[in-house]
């Protein structure tokens, strides 16, 4: 064999390994999608039911990135994601107008709660979620917020500015820049109040000497969507795969596992499932 010819296999041979390499990678990286999600639909466990759930059905693998949902917001704007699971009504708004987004659905709510010690020192509890907070700040008792920009910290900043009052910088509020957990955790830690999505306060609620306060109110509603990335501004996203999560999430099936989640350990689901409703219905 020449040598001409014995180098023209070699490439030959180099190129087809090349594209047998890229193609398994790219193939690899289409079964695979990155979820950006907010940190209660991680620590209430939610999401331990369904992924699994979605992965044998569907054949992707996801990996969770359990952030804030002003984080997760970030990462879509970034393309870092391939599908957000949020609870920020107003910034998903605002991402979906930005063009980040194709597509928005509702997937479920439940509430927020203010929780505090058993012995309520500000006296908060039955109230209305701007005078327990009014209350919070005569008193001077530690409030523990997220400080996190999460849809529970944007939720907070508004039950504070519809109370009249500006928390910041005072010594008794108290930015944890922490998630959920964490945050009840150190309210629990200081004997202080803070506010909670209801599931994530009752999975974790075990030893943490906190009590549900103030609840009821309709503006602590609780709203999740699902949204899938623009492909216009990230050609890289993997759309096949966010399609597919968001449609699963809003499936009958899923729903129905959505609605029955924390039952048998609560005695009450931790989340109600909304597919398909009207935002109107919600108030939203």
């Amino acid at each position: 064999m020449s040598t001409k010819r014995f180098l023209t296999r070699i490439t030959t041979l180099a190129a087809t390994l090349a594209l047998l390499v890229w193609g398994t990678a790219a193939m690899a990286a289409s079964k695979s999608i990155i979820l950006a999600t907010t940190t209660s639909t991680q620590d209430s466990g939610l999401l331990d039911v369904l992924i699994p759930i979605f992965e044998k059905e569907y054949g992707f693998q996801v990996k969770t990135i359990s952030v804030g949902s002003g984080q997760a917001m970030k990462m879509g704007e970034r393309g870092e994601a391939d599908v957000l699971l949020v609870h920020s009504p107003e910034a998903e708004k605002k991402f979906m107008a930005e063009g980040f987004g194709s597509s928005r659905r509702l997937v479920m709510h439940n509430d927020f709660v203010i929780v505090g010690p058993a012995s309520d020192p500000a006296k908060i509890k039955g109230g209305k979620a701007a005078d327990a907070l009014r209350r919070i700040a005569k008193a001077g008792i530690v409030f523990a917020s997220r400080g996190d920009n999460s849809g529970t910290h944007a939720k907070e900043k508004g039950l504070w500015k519809g109370a009249a009052i500006n928390p910041e910088g005072q010594k008794w509020y108290q930015q944890t820049g922490l998630g959920m957990g964490q945050t009840l955790n150190v309210a629990a830690e200081k004997k202080g109040y803070t506010l909670t999505d209801r599931a994530t306060y009752l999975s974790l609620k075990k030893g943490l000497g906190l009590e549900i306060l103030v609840e009821g109110d309709g503006k602590l509603l609780n709203v999740y969507h699902v949204i899938e990335l623009n492909t216009v501004k990230w050609p890289k996203v993997n759309a096949q795969g966010g399609k597919a999560f968001a449609d699963f999430m809003v499936a009958r099936k899923t729903q129905d596992v959505i609605g029955r989640f924390g039952v048998e350990k609560f005695g009450t689901p931790l989340f109600f499932p909304d597919a398909g409703k009207k935002p109107e219905s919600l108030g939203l």
